[in-house]
């Protein structure tokens, strides 16, 4: 049988003006759990129809919810007053954001029963700091035969300092805080534009959550939230990746539905690297036409430079002239995809948490595998740059993340196609 594969080839410059789809998988995904705190319908809108939706989709169902379509990416999602509290291990091993219901599940029944969670084997991503706030709040909690079983009598509001600016626990933190008595504070919070969108949609269910974009938010519990309707922020690391591949491939494009600000670094990087990056009122304007020039890159908590972004920047810093040293300061497992990269003919050495990357002047097709979601997306974009023909196996793994990442390049000119 034939394989379901990303087909790519190099072709001209890219050019055009694309619109980014809403961030499903960070933000709308974390949204969707946050729906259970509010008993009755909920609607949200610019859902893109990603892998993981389906995932989550059929994790709400068996805690109880009723979800229907409400038109192309819209979902309504009806919340009842009794749901069943717990996250089965078939469900939650195939998603990390399923972890998400933890909180919801806690701040409405005061129980909840949820596998530990699964997703891209990217290194560890310990769950010590969600325990901690949980804690500080008033659940008691045990990891039993790999199940989080956790209870709480009463949440009482509590000052939680995370010792780093978690966007997981920061989310299971304020998702249980918004239903607490008495005010909760947490420090050194995620500052993701995700986050604020987050907050957004908690505050229109009736939360009181102030300092939104900053490390220190406040929130006032509050005895019961109703259901609103939410638009889904822009997908900042689809449009991200669109920004590379126009650095990886050349050309000029326009990609509108974001803000630039919601990207300062990646623009920043791409910038060093030779890239024409500006704001305009159509979106945000990426140009090259010359080779890029290598530019030292290191992953941080925004706003620093996103660790989804750093695949897709060694995949340009491969044909970039020059050495460029990549530093990952988030997750331990991140450089596996380097092999691949190597089968095309990168100069890519990494040891630990840094990659050393020697620029060569063309990369050549092979057959590869994607291994997670972006790092499918960054073998996608070397493929752009590569002679003869890249076949980009398992794209199951960047459809997780990318409703349509081939139809996306194709329409700007890219010679990428989406077989089996």
């Amino acid at each position: 049988m034939t394989p379901d594969r990303y087909v790519v080839r190099a072709g001209p410059p890219l050019s055009g003006t694309v619109q980014v789809s809403g961030m499903t998988k960070n933000a709308g995904l974390k949204q969707m759990a946050a729906a259970l705190l509010a008993p009755g319908e909920t609607i949200l809108n610019n859902l893109t129809p990603v892998d993981d939706l389906a995932v989550m989709i059929e994790l709400l169902e068996a805690i109880g919810v009723e979800i229907t379509s409400n038109g192309e990416s819209s979902l309504c999602l009806r919340v009842p007053d009794q749901l069943t509290p717990k996250a089965p291990y078939e469900l939650v091993s195939r998603m990390r954001a399923s972890i998400n219901v933890l909180g919801p599940l806690l701040a409405r029944t005061g129980q909840a029963q949820v596998a530990l969670p699964g997703g891209d084997d990217i290194g560890s991503r310990k769950l010590n700091l969600h325990f901690y706030g949980l804690e500080a709040l008033g659940v008691d909690l045990r990891v039993e035969h790999g199940l989080i079983e956790a209870s709480c009598r009463e949440l009482r509001g509590a000052r939680v300092v995370l010792e780093y600016p978690s966007v997981g626990a920061t989310e299971t933190i304020m998702t249980t805080a918004v239903l607490a008595k008495g005010e909760s504070v947490i420090e050194n919070a995620a500052r993701e534009p995700e986050i604020c969108d987050l907050i957004k949609f908690l505050n229109l269910l009736g939360a009181k959550i102030s300092g939104a974009g900053s490390s220190t938010l406040v929130i006032e519990g509050v005895e019961t939230l109703a259901p609103t309707e939410h638009t889904i922020i822009g997908d900042r690391i689809e449009a991200g990746t669109l920004m590379m591949a126009v650095a990886a491939a050349g050309g000029d494009v326009t990609i509108g539905g974001i803000s630039l600000s919601d990207l300062e670094m990646v623009g920043r990087k791409l910038s060093e690297l030779g890239v024409e990056v500006t704001e305009t009122e159509e979106g945000i304007r990426t140009r090259r036409s010359d080779r890029l020039t290598a530019c030292d890159v290191q992953t941080l908590p925004f706003p620093g430079f996103a660790t989804d972004f750093m695949p897709l920047i060694v995949a340009v810093l491969a044909t970039a002239n020059g050495t460029a040293i990549v530093t990952e300061n988030i997750f331990e497992h991140r450089f596996a995809f380097v092999d691949e990269l190597q089968r095309m003919g990168a100069d890519v050495r990494a040891e630990g948490r840094h990659a050393v990357v020697r620029g060569v002047p063309q990369l050549s097709g092979a057959p590869v595998r994607a291994l997670d979601v972006r790092a499918g997306a960054a073998l996608v974009l070397a493929g752009l740059t590569a002679t003869g023909e890249t076949t980009v196996l398992d794209p199951h793994h960047a459809e997780r993340g990318y409703a349509d990442l081939a139809g996306q390049l194709r329409n700007l000119g890219a010679d990428v196609e989406r077989l089996g």
